[in-house]
């Protein structure tokens, strides 16, 4: 088909975005170990920008967190399931701060917009995991625990440390299996909600860039947790900071890792 050549250009809004923002990697990037400190150094700058919109944003999430789970029989599926809801909206406020715009308390909710069903299902998916893992874990230690101290009778000692050992194992095992589910779901809903990926690959996809910045994420977890240890010191109210300084990190790392430029 012949073209107008006299036909004002075409450009699709996200294409120039791309552009603006950096060539996008389908599959993520390998970083060098130090930005896993960086990502947290962008997390608390993202976190200055408006350290009080950012704490009654978490102060909500939390209460409206408990009062799901508090529902019998369903509230602690329905928060897993909407945790990834919550994240896709927080993610977008982060975008908007990093822009030069501001967080909104509208934003924790922005995840129940258009990208709601591929984040509820992405939740559905990490519900389901973690089922999968604590039912590993349970026939590893818990069932083998029982087991063994179901009848003390002569042998205690010896019955309580094969119990022990067992219990160990299964927790090592449990740590395992969630390792590779972490790195699953860590950038799921960023690349669901940025790059309108479908929730299987950006579930591939999250994995693979995680996979390529292993050393990062080391360096990024041993600082996170000296960090969540001083958080919690002081009955917990640290988390008032360092729970969106997280959050922040996260796209942080998102942003550092799928685009390049």
């Amino acid at each position: 088909m012949a073209t107008d050549p006299y036909a004002a250009p075409k450009a699709r809004v996200d294409d120039m975005q791309a552009a603006a923002e950096g060539g996008f990697v389908a599959d993520g990037r390998g970083v060098p170990a130090g930005n896993g400190w960086e990502w947290i150094v962008s997390g608390w700058d993202l976190f200055k920008r408006q350290p009080g919109m950012w704490i009654l944003i978490v102060v909500v999430f939390l209460l409206i967190t408990v009062v799901i789970t508090v529902i019998p029989i369903i509230g602690n599926i329905v928060s897993n399931v909407l945790g990834s809801v919550f994240a896709g909206g927080i993610l977008l406020g982060c975008r908007e701060l990093e822009r030069g715009g501001e967080l909104e308390f509208g934003h924790l909710f922005a995840g129940f917009g258009d990208p709601f069903r591929k984040l509820v299902l992405l939740g559905a998916v990490y519900l389901a995991a973690l089922i999968v893992i604590v039912l590993v874990a349970a026939l590893v230690g818990g069932f083998s625990v029982a087991a063994v101290l179901g009848g003390i009778s002569a042998g205690d000692v010896e019955r309580a440390t094969i119990g022990g050992a067992a219990l160990v194992i299964a927790l090592l095992i449990g740590l395992a299996l969630f390792v590779p589910v972490a790195m699953a779901m860590w950038f799921a809903p960023a690349l669901i909600v940025f790059n309108h990926y479908g929730v299987t690959d950006a579930i591939k996809a999250s994995f693979v860039g995680c996979l390529k910045n292993v050393v990062p994420f080391l360096v990024y977890g041993v600082i996170f947790l000296g960090l969540a240890i001083a958080a919690t010191i002081p009955f917990g109210f640290g988390w008032l900071i360092l729970g969106p300084t997280l959050a922040a990190s996260i796209y942080a790392s998102y942003r550092d890792i799928y685009y390049a430029g």
